[in-house]
């Protein structure tokens, strides 16, 4: 009887396990796909290539760490993250270059018909340098301007984008991680580069000036020199100069020198 009862036993006492049952989730009738602003949430990021642990619904090229990426690989934007000592000698470069190649020429050309050879030579080489600083100053503020936005679009705590497609004009608010990564890259690689920028905007700056005023001096002089009698001076009146030339208009006129 005991041998009979066993079998029940162990039957008896077999588990048994319920499997829950799954319900598929409906999308409520009347609710549309289309927000202004987007929050970061469980849904996976699409034909956008971001990373799955940051769900990021911005495009790939507009997300502000690989417009950084881009911006320090790209020309002249990578001049500026460089070391202070390449930094200078390719802005050198750059200013050097279109002063020769350009500015002098065109310098010289404008001086061409000047007698004064030593005159002509000053004001030749300050105009090529004053073309030169002034382009090298155009670069720069380029380069400033392009770090200041992906620096701004890394501080900021939402993301402005737009996608092609149904979507336009959409802000996407930055996760927690996300937000500090981006806060760490700005303050730490981005204003750097936007200081020295901009201290080199204002050291360009002055030395213009300067060249723009000792290039106008040098062409236009304020003062005549003592020893100059008998001797013609362009643009300069000269009454010795104005006899020689004209005898018959100072006819009965005393020489008052």
């Amino acid at each position: 009887m005991a041998a009979s009862m066993a079998p029940a036993i162990l039957i008896a006492q077999k588990p048994y396990h319920l499997s829950p049952k799954t319900y598929p989730q409906r999308t409520p009738i009347g609710s549309s796909t289309k927000r202004s602003v987007t929050i970061a949430s469980s849904s996976p990021s699409f034909r956008n290539g971001s990373p799955p642990e940051t769900e990021c619904p911005v495009p790939w090229d507009q997300q502000p760490v690989n417009e950084y990426q881009a911006l320090s690989s790209s020309f002249p934007f990578s001049l500026a993250s460089a070391n202070l000592r390449d930094y200078c000698i390719r802005l050198s470069f750059l200013g050097s270059s279109f002063a020769i190649l350009v500015g002098l020429p065109v310098a010289t050309f404008g001086n061409s018909d000047v007698t004064n050879t030593s005159a002509v030579a000053l004001s030749c080489g300050l105009g090529a340098a004053s073309s030169g600083i002034l382009f090298v100053m155009l670069v720069v503020l380029r380069m400033y301007l392009g770090w200041a936005y992906v620096g701004n679009r890394l501080l900021s705590a939402t993301v402005d984008y737009e996608e092609t497609g149904w979507y336009d004009g959409q802000i996407w608010v930055k996760t927690p991680d996300v937000l500090t990564r981006d806060r760490l890259l700005g303050s730490y690689s981005v204003k750097p580069v936007l200081t020295k920028v901009k201290f080199t905007l204002i050291g360009l700056a002055i030395s213009l000036a300067v060249c723009v005023i000792i290039l106008v001096d040098v062409e236009n002089p304020k003062y005549i020199p003592v020893n100059t009698k008998g001797k013609v001076i362009a643009g300069v009146y000269n009454e010795e100069a104005a006899r020689s030339f004209e005898p018959d208009a100072f006819c009965g006129d005393s020489d008052l020198s």
